[in-house]
């Protein structure tokens, strides 16, 4: 006992200080929201839409990009001729509303609206958010970046947020993967057992939209489809940072209303 005492006070305080002190470096390959310079793009040129797996990129009128389809993945970006297009650090896109991850292509910032719950939900919910995650037929990694978060670096539970066994035991839903048809009774089971008021929440382009496996015959193109959702958090996976900073924005500990993430030019 007395070598377990000895090696943790040799370890430190290894807890990060996010939200209250800079949020933890993002490593150089990280990709957030994509930035296009149309400025540059030539006309009649579709090829960042071609390229695109999911058809996040919309050439219509206005053009735009569905941060709710898109993976984060540079096909976009290695099929450009001009190199219009970047890839951003912004890890903050959570969004309560499903129209508020459309923003136009052309846009110097992403902007989406606070994810704050409504006064009446806090004061039911108090201070503590107990969640139990569901993968609805997901490849695991939106699952792994939400397992870092019960981590001792990440330590999600000082915010009063856990994961919990039991959906009876839990305010909500933490919903993973594009839901197939052999997970959607499972989910509906799953949200009926949770008392109300109930929250559900998307995590990952296969939860909000389907993914890559979007418009197959076998998921139902995410969890909107069968339930009601209440914040939508995007990425291939999403960063664990993308995550949090989505789950403290719903519970007010990070500032609500619309906030602007100015990208770097490309």
């Amino acid at each position: 006992m007395i070598k377990v005492i000895l090696a943790r006070l040799q370890q430190k305080h290894r807890t990060m200080a996010y939200p209250a002190g800079a949020p933890p470096a993002l490593p150089d390959r990280f990709r957030g929201a994509p930035m296009i310079a149309t400025a540059t793009c030539p006309a009649g040129c579709h090829a960042c839409a071609d390229a695109c797996p999911t058809g996040a990129l919309a050439l219509n009128d206005p053009a735009h990009l569905d941060l709710g389809k898109c993976l984060f993945c540079p096909e976009c970006a290695n099929a450009c001729p001009q190199h219009a297009i970047t890839h951003s650090g912004n890890y903050q896109l959570a969004a309560r509303r499903r129209q508020d991850l459309i923003v136009a292509r052309d846009r110097q910032a992403v902007e989406v609206a606070g994810a704050a719950l409504s006064d009446r939900l806090k004061k039911l919910l108090g201070r503590s958010l107990q969640l139990r995650q569901v993968s609805a037929g997901g490849c695991a990694a939106c699952e792994a970046d939400t397992n870092v978060l019960n981590t001792v670096g990440w330590d999600l539970s000082r915010f009063g947020i856990q994961f919990v066994a039991s959906p009876r035991h839990a305010d909500g839903l933490l919903v993973t993967g594009p839901v197939s048809k052999n997970m959607a009774l499972a989910l509906q089971k799953t949200y009926d057992a949770v008392s109300d008021p109930r929250l559900v929440i998307a995590v990952g382009a296969c939860a909000i939209s389907g993914g890559p496996y979007i418009d197959h015959a076998q998921v139902s193109n995410g969890v909107a489809a069968i339930l009601p959702v209440d914040l939508y958090i995007p990425g291939c996976p999403p960063h664990p940072l993308t995550i949090l900073d989505g789950l403290l924005r719903l519970t007010g500990r990070l500032a609500d209303g619309p906030h602007h993430h100015t990208l770097p030019a490309p």
